[in-house]
């Protein structure tokens, strides 16, 4: 398997992190920008894209994350054992301090594990994983600390350490899993720009694998949309793979986030795969099976995804498309049948809290993102209590015609419902 390695030592440009704003600003500063106008090459992703902030200096990380880093890096000690140690003892650093009983009383842990972690018997170099951060503009991102995505809060073995480049936004909680197979159709390359592009035209995260195929379709949709994608590796973020992908991971990097539970200099290799595909189901909302044959590893994803009660979805093909035959399938079993990005708005459920968008309101549900500015106003002015229509007017300050139409179109959204009498509420 060919590897695009970075030297550790070379002086290596950083990664910049560019801020975002509305979708219409975004689109129209990607449009002008040289940096999406250049061809993508492997060589992309250690390229200079601009000014970059500084890296992350080793004393700027605090005492904990340290440890955590010093924890997370020794052999034995995985996403379970590690939620398990921190639970029991509160800290990293109070587990190195812990006595022999402690830590061996522990599920999980026996003598071989708890000389591991009193001679800190590491799988990496921490000293060089924290050296490849700081020098290449990476964010080390703990669990329950922000911004550790919170919606990985669900996951039984959430990854206890992300290694980031980019940024994640609270918005991002808004998200659609993309996945499918390596060898797509053209049908399907086609299908995932179009609808990935229109989720992010919507204000929906696109996620991914960033691997050949639809993954990587779904990512250049999302940026052709001007919105946010997130890649998630299996290797380490020294370890590009694909290698040809290096120019699009510097593209979502810079208004979005490629990520990694792993070390940087991991090398990809099958067996991360399963373990990546946890965590991009576990950050989106849904995921989206787009060609996917019997055996795909997308159907993995879409199996962890309805483990974790997130929505299953899948566009369906030909019946006489090997391709198509797990995407046909799930549809068979229950997933959602997608055509267009409207599908995939009407059977998200609410969100676990309101999410404030690049724009300033707050979305309850992501259907509401194709709301236009009138059924917004309306919406807000109805709350989730029972709500009198003439309240509704009055605070929005419409003609009652208008308004009686918006509260017809919202209630066939599943926004609002009627209530008794000339009442509604919010959903």
């Amino acid at each position: 398997m060919v590897q695009n390695e970075i030297d550790w030592d070379a002086a290596n440009a950083e990664l910049a992190s560019h801020g975002r704003g509305g979708i219409d600003a975004k689109t129209a500063r990607r449009s002008s920008d040289p940096r999406r106008s250049a061809k993508r090459d492997s060589a992309g992703w250690v390229n200079d894209i601009g000014d970059p902030p500084p890296g992350i200096a080793k004393e700027t990380l605090s005492p904990e994350i340290l440890d955590q880093l010093r924890l997370s890096s020794i052999t034995g000690v995985g996403p379970r054992i590690m939620a398990t140690l921190l639970e029991r003892f509160g800290s990293a650093s109070e587990v190195f301090r812990g006595d022999t009983d402690a830590i061996v009383s522990v599920p999980g842990i026996g003598p071989k594990l708890y000389n591991e972690i009193k001679l800190e018997s590491r799988g990496y170099d921490l000293d060089a994983v924290v050296h490849w951060c700081m020098n290449h503009d990476t964010q080390i991102l703990v669990k329950d600390q922000s911004p550790y995505p919170t919606m990985l809060d669900d996951l039984v073995d959430a990854p206890p350490i992300l290694f980031c480049r980019g940024e994640l936004l609270p918005e991002d909680d808004i998200a659609v899993a993309i996945v499918g197979t390596r060898h797509a159709t053209s049908y399907g390359l086609k299908q995932a720009e179009r609808i990935a592009y229109s989720l992010a035209r919507a204000g929906v995260t696109v996620v991914s694998g960033l691997a050949r195929g639809i993954d990587a379709a779904a990512h250049e949709g999302a940026l052709s949309g001007g919105g946010r994608t997130i890649a998630v590796l299996g290797g380490g973020l020294a370890q590009m793979y694909p290698p040809e992908h290096g120019g699009l991971a510097k593209a979502i990097a810079a208004d979005g986030a490629v990520l990694s539970e792993h070390p940087p200099m991991t090398k990809t290799k099958g067996g991360l795969f399963p373990q990546r595909n946890r965590i991009v189901a576990g950050l989106s909302m849904a995921t989206l099976v787009i060609e996917a044959p019997d055996r795909s590893g997308s159907l993995i994803t879409a199996r962890l995804a309805g483990e974790q009660n997130r929505e299953v979805m899948s566009l369906p093909g030909p019946v006489s498309s090997r391709v198509s035959r797990g995407c046909n399938q799930l549809i068979r079993d229950g997933a959602t049948l997608v055509q267009s990005v409207d599908d995939i708005l009407e059977a998200l459920g609410p969100m676990r809290s309101p999410v404030e968008t690049s724009d300033g309101n707050q979305v309850h549900r992501p259907s509401e993102l194709k709301l236009n500015e009138i059924e917004r106003k309306v919406l807000d002015a109805i709350e989730t209590t029972s709500t009198s229509i003439d309240q509704v007017i009055q605070t929005c300050e419409l003609p009652t015609h208008q308004v009686i139409a918006i509260i017809s179109v919202l209630e066939m959204k599943r926004l609002v419902q009627r209530m008794s009498g000339q009442n509604v509420c919010r959903i």
